[in-house]
């Protein structure tokens, strides 16, 4: 099993970017790039030289930095979605739901995980135990649906939450308090919830990030992977409805929180 180190670098106002450093091959693997400047200061700082790109969607706040950082590191070689390449910088690997890839001598999957927008994936390293899931599953939350539809949401995020307990969930943005404040209203009297939005709050009172988070908390405090549950479901006026339409209204209600 390679032995990789994760670093996460805060970037613009609220995001995340994720390197992933191979100890023994000494490759270096950016997912997402937000703003060069202190991805370019993180890799010159540990003397790492970046091998591989891999975007999880098009939005200009995960690509914008990509031009500056391929100045400083021309051979880097940059995956994205298939379905997206249309609206992605230009791509050496082209991917799509299913496909195992190779990265730093570790196989890695790709989940396609629309609905924040259509061409949204994800990418599992199942060695490593980490998901980088963009803006699909988040701390506490999930993306704003700008172009899918709140099933298709639903059926990306049951996939993310299929994966191994250990798993490490790598998000897009620093949003957890914002989410937290949300998942308060929506899942009372869940111990579990008001546990990690204590954590929270002190983390972000230490300026720490609050990502990546685990998959196993994201399962028992993040409301949008919880519509099966009953207390959810009866606050919701809910009771034995459909995960997808609980889902549905949890979204709503968020979009008007």
């Amino acid at each position: 099993m390679p032995s990789q180190q994760l670093v996460t670098i805060p970037c613009l106002s609220d995001n995340y970017a994720f390197l992933l450093h191979n100890t023994v091959t000494g490759e270096t693997t950016l997912i997402d790039a937000p703003e060069a400047a202190p991805i370019n200061a993180t890799l010159a700082e540990r003397e790492w030289s970046l091998t591989t790109v891999m975007l999880t969607h098009h939005h200009y706040d995960h690509i914008d930095g990509l031009p500056d950082i391929l100045a400083q590191y021309p051979n880097a070689k940059v995956i994205g979605a298939s379905a997206d390449a249309h609206r992605l910088p230009a791509l050496d690997v082209a991917v799509a739901e299913g496909d195992t890839l190779t990265i730093a001598g570790e196989s890695v999957r790709v989940i396609d995980v629309p609905g924040h927008t259509v061409g949204h994936i994800a990418y599992y390293f199942p060695d490593t135990k980490a998901v980088f899931t963009g803006d699909s599953l988040m701390a506490l939350g999930c993306g704003r649906l700008f172009e899918g539809t709140p099933d298709m949401m639903w059926q990306s995020l049951s996939k993310l939450a299929a994966l191994p307990d250990g798993t490490t969930v790598c998000s897009g943005h620093e949003y957890t308090v914002a989410n937290g404040r949300f998942a308060a209203t929506i899942d009372t009297g869940n111990p579990a919830l008001n546990t990690r939005l204590a954590a929270v709050a002190k983390a972000r009172a230490d300026g720490i990030p609050t990502v990546p988070s685990s998959l196993a908390e994201e399962r028992a405090t993040n409301p949008f992977l919880r519509p099966n549950d009953p207390a959810i479901q009866r606050l919701l006026g809910m009771e034995g409805a459909d995960p997808a339409s609980v889902f549905a209204e949890i979204r709503r209600r968020k979009d008007n929180f």
